[in-house]
């Protein structure tokens, strides 16, 4: 596989600049810092190599700089040559690679408020003592142990590309004697970690048996070690132990049955046997669900036989087909006994905390209620507060007021928009008359405004309505990207109107006289003009 880039995150800071590398179960990480360029690189859970290079838009103090790792990013903090100078971005370069953008959620204009900054330079340095220069996180015994390789063959993984196309990794299947790592079941996602050093990119079940996909073959009759990703275990074992409480207490209340759930990258969704769910009930739900977590009610797990009597009392949706062996029983306490497979926290105190976002129309008469669980809520709550100041800095107002603040903005941006509008389409009518009783009139005439949109070449063809002249119209950045208009007779522009797009890299289509479309290139008009000219010349001296 080729190399690519990491989604990238960054925003300014008078003393420092904020990146975050966003690579959900990176391995390999490497970070250099030096005092013009970064340079990244790492694996993401399905192997790929990601590389990024960005040479800083000023000059920065390496030594002074750090980089913190976990699972789901690396954050560099580089200290600015010369502090209280803004970055306007952070690449040397005037461009906007597709994969680097501004952390809205951290960003702020500082820029002149010296007095809130002051505030925070304490917050710099206790942050930057905290991080780590280099080096592995600390160790975990208690999450890995020693076990033997029964078999390793031959596989293939299916993923996700950057693009969104779906790309293939070639490894192998590794089944071992006993696993930590759970399989992918149940509503949950499946573990991450390491088997003897070597990145487990994704667990499956296989009967009774879990395949574990690496891209280092693994030799049978081995002895190993097992290592669990425990950030990524906790986030899932708290996640579906608050879905068994939310089910249970769903069903309690109102009589709902649970008919699905899915725990996802940044919440997760339970599927409710109703066809609607008011606020109220959500609200009741919620505060249920905290008050037991509150009463630190043990949750527990045993396993009965199929024949025991005390199966026909267990919850659930039925045995997966080729089950085989004991049933496991994961028991709330005086709460709820449901059949389940997945990870799960011993007490529900673990959870801390449940908050339901809210809900949405599901499948047929199906309500889905959306949900986090402990450490998604503090997550969750940290970026809202981002949002908050960010958004009081910039409205200048209260947290209270800020809906109220938007609504005027978008109120005076409508009015400034139609009164734009009805000035460009006076500006388009004015500017089509000017060139109509120009003396340069005939053949071709090209003009270009840097302000402008469709709306306005077309007044302006209209306006004209001329179809013995060649005209060619163009709004948008000179030398980069913009919308272009070739207008004339039906013929001729059926005829040049593909070949405009292609001299412009851009894409376009058109009928009747017309053939309008986007650009990349608006550098090469006066190739377009050329061409048009050439066209006209060669009609009239075969006339």
């Amino acid at each position: 596989l080729s190399r690519q880039h990491a989604r990238t995150l960054w925003y300014d800071r008078p003393k420092y600049v904020f990146m975050e590398f966003c690579v959900e179960d990176n391995t390999d990480a490497h970070v250099l810092i030096e005092d013009h360029r970064i340079v990244f690189s790492c694996k993401n859970a399905d192997g790929v190599e990601l590389y990024n290079e960005i040479e800083f838009y000023a000059k920065v103090n390496s030594k002074d700089s750090r980089d913190k790792r976990s699972s789901r990013s690396v954050t560099c903090f580089v200290r600015k040559w010369k502090e209280n100078v803004a970055w306007p971005r952070l690449t040397k370069e005037d461009i906007k690679p597709v994969w680097l953008s501004v952390d809205f959620d951290n960003w702020r204009d500082w820029e002149g408020d010296e007095e809130v900054e002051l505030a925070h330079v304490e917050h710099y340095a206790e942050l930057l003592k905290k991080v780590s220069t280099k080096g592995p996180p600390p160790a975990m015994d208690d999450l890995d142990f020693t076990t033997t390789v029964v078999s390793c063959r031959p596989a293939e993984l299916q993923t996700e590309g950057s693009n969104g196309k779906k790309e293939v990794v070639n490894g192998f299947h590794v089944v071992l004697e006993d696993t930590l790592l759970f399989p992918e079941g149940g509503g949950q996602p499946d573990d991450r970690g390491t088997i003897s050093d070597i990145a487990v990119l994704r667990v499956t079940r296989q009967g009774s048996q879990a395949d574990h996909f690496t891209q280092t073959p693994l030799t049978p009759g081995s002895q190993v070690q097992v290592r669990v990703d425990w950030e990524r275990r906790f986030d899932h074992m708290q996640q579906h132990s608050g879905q068994h409480l939310i089910t249970a207490v769903a069903d309690h209340l109102f009589g709902w049955k649970t008919t699905s759930w899915e725990l996802g990258r940044l919440w997760s969704v339970i599927e409710l046997d109703s066809p609607s769910v008011t606020t109220e009930q959500v609200a009741a739900i919620e505060q249920s669900v905290n008050e037991k977590i509150r009463d630190r009610l043990p949750v527990n797990v045993r396993e009965l036989s199929l024949d025991d009597p005390e199966v026909e009392q267990v919850r659930g949706r039925g045995l997966p087909d080729g089950h085989a062996g004991p049933i496991r029983v994961v028991t709330i306490e005086g709460i709820d006994s449901n059949m389940c497979c997945g990870t799960h926290v011993s007490n529900l105190s673990d959870l801390q905390v449940i908050k339901i976002l809210g809900t949405e129309k599901g499948k047929k008469n199906k309500t889905n209620l959306i949900f986090l669980a402990g450490n998604r809520v503090l997550k969750w709550m940290e970026r809202s507060h981002g949002t908050e100041k960010a958004l009081t800095s910039l409205l200048k107002c209260g947290a209270e007021e800020h809906v109220e603040a938007v609504k005027k903005l978008q109120n005076s941006t409508k009015l400034l928009q139609k009164n734009n509008l009805n000035l460009l389409r006076d500006l388009a009518v004015h500017t089509a008359h000017s060139l109509r009783n120009s003396p340069d009139w005939g053949g071709v005439v090209v003009l270009h405004r840097k302000e402008g949109d469709s709306e306005f070449m077309n007044i302006i063809a209209n306006e004209i309505g001329s179809e013995e002249t060649l005209l060619f119209l163009t709004v948008g950045d000179e030398k980069g990207a913009g919308l272009f208009l070739l207008a004339g007779p039906a013929e001729a522009v059926e005829n040049l109107g593909p070949r405009v797009a292609e001299v412009l890299e851009g894409k376009g289509a058109g009928k009747k006289g017309r053939f309008q479309g986007k650009a990349t290139r608006m550098s090469r008009r006066a190739e377009v003009r050329a061409l048009l000219q050439d066209y006209i010349n060669t009609q009239s001296a075969e006339e």
